[in-house]
């Protein structure tokens, strides 16, 4: 019936070439809408990969990691292995405090051969205080437990709060100088 009817095919062809018309219209809208979002997610990801602030925490982050890491090294040392533990000492300074142990080191051996002590400690908790990353100096405080177990009777355990300075170096971030963390009075 429709192929003899003129009238119903010129319809028929019109609603076809509508149908088609509003399926492009939508697939030109669809492509328009992803290119769009494609580039906002691009642009997003470009920002928070180049993002100043995110540098700057992941440098805070490991000041934090190697200032723990360090006081806890500057805190443990057995006598039955020395010349390992002096050296992890070592390999946790630099400038002051590194050359204090270096240049104290034969007397500072001698000592803990004759005390046979064996001290350890474990991280609590850390933050940092400080941290100029233009200059390459930061500052960090850490809570530690220290046990110091001597050859006769129990270990002994307290805990204290140290202050650490630290400079970048070629080999990281180390400990400049190590001491107690002043205490405030109220």
């Amino acid at each position: 019936m429709a192929a003899g009817n003129p009238t119903l095919t010129r319809v028929t062809a019109i609603a076809h070439h509508a149908t088609s018309g509003a399926t492009h219209r939508t697939a030109t809208a669809l492509l328009v809408a992803a290119a769009l979002f494609a580039a906002w997610a691009g642009w997003s990801w470009y920002s928070a990969a180049h993002d100043d602030a995110l540098a700057y925490s992941h440098t805070r982050e490991e000041v934090l990691r190697s200032g723990e890491q360090a006081v806890q090294n500057l805190n443990t040392l057995d006598y039955r292995s020395l010349a390992a533990g002096l050296k992890t000492w070592q390999d946790s300074t630099t400038s002051d405090l590194y050359k204090q142990i270096t240049e104290g080191r034969a007397g500072f051996e001698q000592e803990l051969q004759k005390a046979r002590t064996i001290t350890s400690a474990k991280i609590l908790a850390g933050a940092v205080s400080e941290l100029d990353v233009r200059s390459g100096k930061a500052s960090v405080i850490v809570a530690v437990q220290i046990t110091v177990t001597p050859p006769q009777g129990a270990p002994v355990t307290k805990q204290s709060r140290l202050l650490g300075h630290l400079a970048r170096t070629s080999g990281g971030w180390k400990l400049s100088a190590l001491g107690q963390a002043p205490t405030g009075t109220a």
